[in-house]
């Protein structure tokens, strides 16, 4: 006979724990981590009953954000994004004696929905780290290869303390400089001994980088990875100075032999100093939260629309249309915004 005891207690055990938005607010300023947690789940939540309170829990913490480096890191699939960003942690937290937080997008099957959700198992000696908080989330269906809901749980993690946020992305494409409208700083790794060292990088993402920083620099790689050095230094030469007043700089590491980081930290801090004395840091970070304003509004508008039977049959019935040739697409669209009764 089965013990159903047993089962009712791990039901129990595994059943969430509602804590009110106060609760929550005073816990994550404590740095406790549950409570942390508790918040993303809120705030990444897709239901109704969930977004008022996530509302009220970022607008509590919104004052105690802010005070953290926002770093946000890109390359493409296989450049070793995770093993460096260990390194990196590591290094922020055992030499600089600073908290880390990692926001780490794993992508999504676009036929199913579903997320491996890895990195906490790339990042072992990370994630065992106290002052270390490593999050994993699905990119769904967001482009820029970020979570739909990485800039409200960057400002949770602000709230509860931690000096250094790393976003890392699902990888390069066009659409990955989406995290360039969240962060300070933008990295973007490099491979080197790839064929042409500016091939397949899009010229876009290079002219937002703010450094350039070339992987797997050891053994017999050295070289290449200094050739790849004097090749991108070239090529950032060609592009016009970024609005931060910031030279690039391009550099190599090897995150398994930890060299090349402590250099890479001094770039980040000057980064730092030189954007926070010329007021840029100040400027941009008000300029991101307006464009994030916008882009709330206009996600929300289009699940407002998907959850009113009226406009959804509407959409459907223009999609219909468009598709057998009866309408433009911008003309449907006109009609569609008429018959929201603006």
């Amino acid at each position: 006979m089965s013990d159903s005891s047993g089962i009712n207690k791990n039901f129990r055990r595994k059943k969430r724990q509602f804590r009110s938005v106060t609760e929550l607010v005073e816990l994550i300023l404590t740095g406790d981590r549950t409570a942390l947690s508790e918040a993303i789940t809120i705030v990444e939540s897709s239901l109704t009953q969930d977004q008022d309170k996530a509302a009220d829990l970022l607008n509590q913490i919104t004052p105690y954000t802010g005070n953290a480096l926002r770093i946000g890191i890109t390359g493409v699939p296989g450049v070793g994004k995770s093993t460096f960003i260990e390194s990196y942690g590591n290094y922020l937290i055992k030499e600089q004696k600073k908290k880390v937080a990692v926001l780490a997008v794993d992508p999504s099957s676009q036929r199913s929905g579903g997320s491996i959700l890895g990195d906490k198992t790339r990042m072992e000696s990370l994630v065992t780290q106290t002052n270390a908080f490593v999050r994993p989330s699905p990119a769904g269906t967001t482009l820029g290869g970020v979570a739909q809901k990485t800039r409200e749980c960057m400002m949770l993690c602000e709230a509860a303390g931690f000096d250094v946020i790393l976003i890392e992305t699902v990888g390069v494409g066009q659409s990955e400089i989406a995290v360039k409208s969240m962060v300070d700083y933008f990295l973007l790794l490099m491979l080197a001994g790839a064929g042409d060292e500016l091939q397949g990088i899009k010229r876009g993402i290079m002219e937002m980088a703010d450094s350039i920083l070339i992987t797997k620099a050891d053994g017999e790689n050295v070289a290449a990875a200094e050739r790849a050095q004097r090749s991108y230094k070239n090529a950032l030469h060609l592009f016009p100075m970024n609005e931060n007043q910031w030279t690039p700089t391009v550099q190599i590491c090897s995150s398994i032999e930890e060299r090349g980081i402590s250099d890479l930290h001094q770039t980040v801090e000057s980064f730092f100093n030189h954007c926070t004395v010329n007021g840029w840091l100040n400027h941009n970070r008000k300029e991101q939260a307006v464009d994030w304003f916008k882009e709330k509004i206009n996600h929300d508008l289009f699940e407002h629309v998907q959850r009113n039977d009226r406009l959804r049959q509407l959409m459907n019935d223009l999609i219909a249309q468009i598709e057998n040739g009866e309408v433009s697409s911008y003309s449907a669209a006109l009609s569609f915004i008429k018959a929201l009764n603006w």
